[in-house]
């Protein structure tokens, strides 16, 4: 058969093999199995906790509101090259780049209470006897005549248990006025001979914020023998009510000289003391250990969503540690009775939802939003409601939201592609118009001057111009970040989020507002420089201004103009376009990835080539993946006709994710790098945030099977094979959905409810699969005639 083509070979093969073997290659596999054991053994952790991912390993439930977990001194909670422990804090998010939560660290402690600085009465530990799994935290603390401690968690508590030595003086310190940013005031009150109950004012992540209130009950399981208050160095026994704004705490001293163990119950609300109470009396009945059992199983539910099979146990490690880490966050932020605190600073009361908080959305819209909306949609549903309720309640979305706060961290218009995300996965049913109107608003202008919120700060210049100038040092009227100070990378942002509202708007029947959106959506070219062949940023007056060398472009949040210039997700074809078309984009693509390097070495190229530091966004010509602009950098390959280069890249970037502390890729960002993980080791991955696409590229699994909610995915279960796919094996030779051949490269949300099985044929070299002209996603939000132009060319 030399002269049939490789599709038509494949096919004939196919057929021949299946008339043998009596249709064996279509019929349903068993369900993938993992390696044998609970999937909660295969969760590390401590992946992260080095080099900056800035994950922690204490305890948690799945979008729990408390994260109880051991703070060393590192600026955002544990650092696994410290060897002391200042106190398990109450409140953590994972991978975010500055201090932020850490909330009343507890620490037992023995003797005399002759120190309040938790730096200086931390207490030292060793990896040796340290040990951690989904819910549930163990350390054994070597100061103080030898402690040990465990922690683990409900959805609104902390459970801890110590096990001190023989003492009259065993101590637990509850310290209020110490935490990963800044206390503002804090309160404790000492209510009785087993209670403690704190008031926690803090405020600040990266940059300072408006203030937010945490209150806090702590029920020991048998009284006290004595206790008092710390206001700075003085320490009061006795002392039952203090108030303070600076170091500040309380301790609870126990005799553990017949009964060596004590345990304690941490409740947390955002609302007030009565809540945190209530909080407690709903959670904090049971034993330490039925507590850490539900903990365990409500994680192997969750993780059970998705069964990926092989025998590798240490590629499973690291995948379900990805898998873990993106249900962390975002977290509850309502009380048992459903009432919360809304950023108007009024409390409210959620009905028929849960309320979230705690949105970091310039990260979370690229990948995490994609993967809890296909896994856990329920939850997803009521995050969308509460970003909407932020709406409803303080005038304006939110851009990066901690607590009762906005922080405006980061830029652009993130919140757009999450809340159109959640349209396009069936999540707003019943509150379409509610958010599109919020959206619209939001596109449409600035918040006023006395709203905390900046949104699209830029918009008045966008909207005139096209573009949103590079203002370098322009004073900021808000804290947090400023969209003028880069004024490239917002630009691309904007419009990204215009392509996805005109989607939105089109689908609704606002047929006007969806033209404006539309033409809008192609503003990126209005900062693309024809004499560099780059995106560049504008200042004011129009000119581009900052160096011509794109590897040393300004205006650029966390990048540069190469890494950015692929952040065109809803015209590919027109941005090809601009650098000379397929041909040449291949080309620049290929220098970016250091594709002719990566191919003799993948692993060797991603560490040495592509990586520098955790925080090096500047001055690259190269692949950053440890950060969010070049998230989806590897899928444009699927638009210039050569989507193994897809999977050559994407597996490359997937050995940067490993079972050890180090494990990470840069900040993990409440679970973004995480999710990417996740979705590119399965071979679906959202290449338009926004919308209902999902880019393919090559498992690494033999088997993955998804088990979807009923309530929003009718087919229940969805499962992507590629069986003997492996580091040589990685090419796909063919592809077929509910085995029908499947040759484009991407698939929409309505083919995954709807479909069984996506099934990847592998070869050891790249095939004409995914290679016609249609084969790749369509642009989004942008005129018919824009789309024709780019598959013409």
């Amino acid at each position: 058969m030399p002269w049939l083509s490789r599709t038509r070979r494949r096919t004939a093969i196919a057929a021949l093999a299946a008339a043998l073997l009596g249709g064996a290659l279509t019929a349903p596999a068993a369900q993938a199995e993992p390696p044998g054991g609970p999937l909660t053994d295969l969760v590390n952790p401590f992946i992260g906790t080095r080099n900056d991912g800035n994950t922690y390993p204490g305890a948690a439930v799945p979008f729990g509101m408390v994260q109880l977990s051991p703070d060393t001194g590192h600026s955002t909670g544990y650092g696994y090259d410290d060897d002391h422990i200042r106190g398990f804090g109450a409140v953590h998010l994972s991978g975010v780049g500055c201090g932020l939560g850490g909330d009343l660290p507890v620490l037992p402690t023995t003797g005399n209470i002759t120190e309040t600085d938790n730096a200086k009465y931390a207490a030292g530990y060793g990896h040796d006897d340290e040990s951690a799994r989904p819910g549930y935290y163990r350390v054994g603390l070597t100061s103080y005549g030898g402690i040990t401690a465990e922690l683990t968690a409900t959805a609104r508590t902390g459970r801890q248990r110590y096990t001190f030595p023989a003492t009259d003086k065993a101590n637990v310190l509850l310290d209020a006025g110490q935490s990963l940013h800044r206390t503002v005031s804090t309160r404790v009150e000492v209510l009785d001979s087993r209670t403690i109950r704190t008031a926690i004012t803090g405020r600040g992540f990266c940059q300072d914020t408006a203030p937010y209130t945490v209150y806090t009950i702590t029920r020991f399981d048998r009284p006290f023998t004595s206790y008092g208050t710390w206001d700075g160095d003085k320490v009061t026994a006795g002392s039952r009510d203090s108030t303070a704004t600076g170091r500040h705490g309380a301790y609870a001293r126990f005799d553990t000289r017949t009964d060596r163990t004590v345990e304690a119950t941490t409740a947390l609300s955002y609302v007030d003391a009565a809540g945190a109470a209530r909080n407690l009396r709903a959670e904090g009945g049971g034993s330490f250990d039925r507590a850490k059992a539900a903990a365990d199983a409500a994680w192997e539910r969750r993780l059970g969503l998705v069964r990926a099979g092989g025998s590798d146990r240490t590629l499973h490690r690291t995948f379900y540690s990805a898998l873990y880490r993106s249900f962390l966050a975002p977290n509850i932020g309502g009380d048992v009775d459903g009432r919360y605190t809304g950023w108007d600073r009024r409390t409210h009361r959620a009905k028929d939802f849960t309320y979230y908080q705690n949105w970091s959305l310039w990260d979370t819209y690229r990948t995490q939003a994609q993967l809890l909306a296909l896994l856990a949609p329920r939850e997803s549903r009521d995050m969308a409601l509460s970003v909407l309720r932020i709406d409803k309640e303080s005038g304006w979305l939110p851009k990066w939201g901690y607590g009762t706060v906005e922080t405006n961290i980061m830029t652009g218009d993130p919140v757009t592609p999450f809340l159109t995300n959640a349209y396009q996965q069936g999540l707003l049913r019943g509150h379409e118009e509610e958010a599109y109107a919020a959206l619209k608003k939001n596109a449409d202008g600035v918040p006023p001057a006395g709203s905390p919120a900046v949104g699209r700060e830029a918009n008045a210049p966008y909207l005139k111009n096209g573009f949103a100038p590079y203002i370098k040092g322009r004073p900021h009227p808000k804290p947090g970040d400023s969209d003028f100070d880069q004024g490239a990378s917002a630009t691309l942002e904007y419009a990204l989020s215009d392509a996805m509202l005109a989607r939105m708007a089109r689908d609704l029947g606002h047929d006007a507002d969806a033209g404006r959106y539309a033409a809008r959506a192609r503003n990126y070219r209005s900062i693309f420089d024809p004499s560099t062949g780059f995106f560049r940023a504008r200042d004011e007056r129009g000119a581009f201004t900052g160096p011509a060398d794109p590897a040393k472009s300004e205006g650029f949040h966390e990048g540069t103009s190469w890494q950015y210039q692929w952040l065109v997700p809803q015209d590919l074809p027109g941005m090809l376009n601009l650098i000379g078309g397929r041909t040449k984009a291949e080309e620049r693509l290929d220098a970016f990835f250091a594709y002719p390097k990566l191919l003799r070495d993948p692993e060797k190229t991603a560490r040495e080539v592509w990586v520098n530091g955790p925080y090096d966004y500047y001055n690259a010509d190269k692949y950053n993946p440890q950060n969010e602009p070049d998230l989806i950098a590897p899928y444009t390959y699927l638009s210039t006709g050569h989507p193994w280069k897809t999977t050559d890249v994407v597996h490359a970037a997937l050995t940067l994710f490993t079972d050890a502390p180090t494990g990470m890729t840069g900040n993990d960002d409440l679970g973004t790098m995480s999710s990417w993980m996740v979705l590119s080791s399965i071979g679906l991955f959202p290449v338009q945030p926004g919308t209902d696409t999902w880019g393919l590229s090559t498992p690494v699994f033999d088997r993955v099977d998804l088990t979807l909610d009923r309530c929003y995915y009718p087919a229940g279960h969805f499962t992507v094979t590629a069986p003997g796919t492996s580091t040589t094996h990685r090419y796909a030779q063919s592809v077929h959905l509910d085995g029908t051949a499947h040759d484009r490269t991407y698939l929409t949300t309505g083919e995954l409810r709807t479909a069984r099985e996506l099934a990847f044929t592998v070869g050891t070299h790249p095939s004409d699969w995914g290679t016609g002209a249609h084969a790749a996603p369509p642009p989004v939000g942008v005129s018919s005639a824009q789309q024709q132009v780019g598959r013409r060319r």
